[in-house]
């Protein structure tokens, strides 16, 4: 039997080794995405609103909305950096293709703050008026 080779030793890592290393891995992005500010204050609005969804919320799957809803906007907002820095190592010089992949980011990002904002605008306005 062939034993396959791999460029990267990390391909070859099999089992609990590679969830290890992909644990670890996903451990060092947050601690990036700490360094970002935009990051670092919806992450603080996370604290507060995860737990509160649980108290707004009517039952499971509207908690699940609402957490959901919180979570999208820190994936985005991670992708969007991950964008961002890819972008800063190609190098410092303005680009047009730069700026409107760093564009799409941003919009994205504010595409799921808008989703997030009206998801709990409705669960809000269900809980105290509905």
């Amino acid at each position: 039997m062939n034993t396959p080779i791999f460029d990267n030793p990390h391909k070859a890592r099999r089992g609990i080794h590679r969830i290890w290393h992909a644990g670890l891995h996903s451990c060092n992005g947050l601690r990036a995405g700490w360094t970002e500010k935009a990051f670092r204050l919806e992450a603080m609005l996370a604290c507060v609103l995860l737990p509160l969804a649980f108290w707004v919320a009517r039952g499971w799957v509207e908690a699940a909305v609402l957490c959901g809803a919180v979570v999208l906007v820190l994936v985005t907002e991670l992708l969007n950096s991950a964008v961002e820095a890819a972008i800063d190592r190609i190098g410092p010089e303005w680009h047009a293709l730069s700026k409107r992949a760093k564009d799409m980011g941003s919009a994205a990002v504010l595409l799921s703050l808008l989703f997030c904002a009206a998801v709990w605008a409705a669960a809000l306005f269900q809980r105290f008026f509905g």
